[in-house]
């Protein structure tokens, strides 16, 4: 990249490669699995298609992700993160939690890949405990397995391999329902949302991410 710090510190080279706007937010987009470049841009509404393109480029040369073909059913090229690039899941965990205490004006809604992330830095090991599930939910159109044991959470894209139970719902409702406080049955009866299967592991798994506190805004 063209830009550096021109400083040793190990932080300071990490920035250089991933510290420019839209860096982190492709590789966010890109923990849970490969996308194409029209999902990509789907995901971040807000980066224009050349500044996509020229972030994608640049961390392709620094190793970060890489293209390939994708398929089936349709074959295409798309975007995955490289070894290197998913070196990169523990730090946006971390911002993740750093960053959810921060007060929000945005009235944007959560996409699916942004929300994932916000369960993965909320979800409450202790709450589970020996809770083992697995979950296909099924978010606008996008289909994620959600399975939780031993105390972890893992996220990927994809359908769940023999669900547990299957959660269908928009982004905004599971949102609501996680994050919320809203009762699954009362989304169920407005519409929002379908399950199928064991509704007492469902019910139990949607109070395994507490909502975390918001920081006071600092004395002027």
């Amino acid at each position: 990249m063209a830009r550096t710090y021109d400083d040793p510190c190990g932080v300071a080279r990490a920035l250089d490669v991933i510290g420019d706007r839209w860096a982190l937010l492709v590789v966010r987009e890109l923990l849970l699995g490969p996308k194409r470049f029209s999902e990509l841009r789907r995901g971040l509404p807000g980066a224009g298609q050349s500044m996509l393109t020229h972030r994608l480029t640049e961390l392709e040369q620094a190793g970060v992700l890489r293209r390939r073909q994708l398929g089936p059913p349709a074959s295409a090229w798309g975007y995955e993160l490289t070894d290197r690039g998913l070196g990169l899941e523990p730090v946006l965990l971390a911002l993740g939690r750093w960053g959810s205490r921060i007060p929000t004006a945005s009235s944007a809604e959560l996409g699916v890949d942004a929300l994932a992330l916000a369960m993965r830095t909320t979800f409450d090991a202790a709450a589970a405990g020996d809770l083992r599930v697995r979950c296909e939910l099924r978010l606008d159109g996008d289909t994620l397995a959600l399975e939780v044991g031993d105390g972890t959470c893992r996220i990927t894209r994809g359908a769940a391999r023999s669900p547990d139970v299957v959660i269908e719902t928009g982004a905004t409702a599971f949102r609501g329902l996680i994050f919320g406080g809203r009762p699954l049955a009362a989304a169920e009866q407005a519409g929002l949302a379908t399950v199928r299967g064991d509704r007492e592991a469902a019910t139990r798994l949607l109070t395994l991410f507490p909502r975390p506190g918001v920081e006071a805004a600092p004395a002027a």
